[in-house]
């Protein structure tokens, strides 16, 4: 953990430079991809091919940059969830739950719901960039030149059914996404995606210390 401090008190980082950029990049390359890939759907024409190959292979490369790094320099072991945060996720005053009474729940640095929400996005982005770089062989490009025949026509109907539904669950996760980034409760968290930073004392009404870096 570690601790900042200005002329508004101390502080604790929550997300480095790095992860903001990644986060923010990563934004702009699924809008780009939505819109390009939506929008001609609906009866919107222009040139979208180029835009969205082109914001397919920068996302690409940053999910290989955010493997790469969460892998070598970071701890894996950080967004797994273990089988005792979903007992107390459900633990609050009053009540039960698998034989213990409830109470009032303080998680690490991640929740189960944003560790859930990551293996989501995670399983989405995978499936969408496997299924793109696929159908990039069907297009020409600056590098390469289109041969649609390398792909067995037998499995061109299965990547672009998978393609189609990696970019309705994509806009379906944005949607959630958006909507828990702007509840009053976790504004603080939105915040700290922009800055990197949250209050001390909000780091000790929502966090436990002892499972921040597990």
């Amino acid at each position: 953990m570690n601790e900042l401090r200005d002329k508004s008190g101390p502080r604790v980082e929550r997300h480095r430079l790095v992860d903001r950029l990644f986060h923010w990049s990563m934004a702009a390359c699924m809008l780009v991809l939505l819109l390009t890939g939506f929008l001609p759907i609906l009866g919107i024409k222009f040139a979208w091919v180029d835009p969205h190959w082109i914001a397919g292979v920068v996302l690409t490369a940053l999910v290989t940059f955010h493997i790469l790094r969460s892998l070598i320099f970071l701890r894996p072991a950080n967004i797994w969830i273990r089988w005792r945060e979903f007992d107390e996720a459900f633990r609050a005053t009053g009540k039960e739950v698998f034989g213990g009474p409830r109470r009032k729940r303080k998680i690490g640095k991640y929740s189960v719901g944003q560790k859930g929400f990551h293996h989501a996005v995670a399983v989405v982005a995978l499936v969408a960039i496997a299924t793109g770089l696929i159908m990039m062989i069907g297009i020409d490009g600056p590098f390469w030149e289109r041969n649609p025949l390398l792909i067995a026509e037998s499995s061109r109907g299965l990547v672009f059914v998978l393609h189609g539904f990696a970019g309705l669950a994509s806009i379906t996760i944005i949607m959630v996404h958006i909507y828990f980034a702007i509840r009053p409760e976790k504004r603080y968290l939105a915040r700290s995606m922009l800055r990197g930073w949250i209050s001390r004392e909000e780091f000790h009404q929502n966090h436990d210390p002892e499972h921040w870096q597990q």
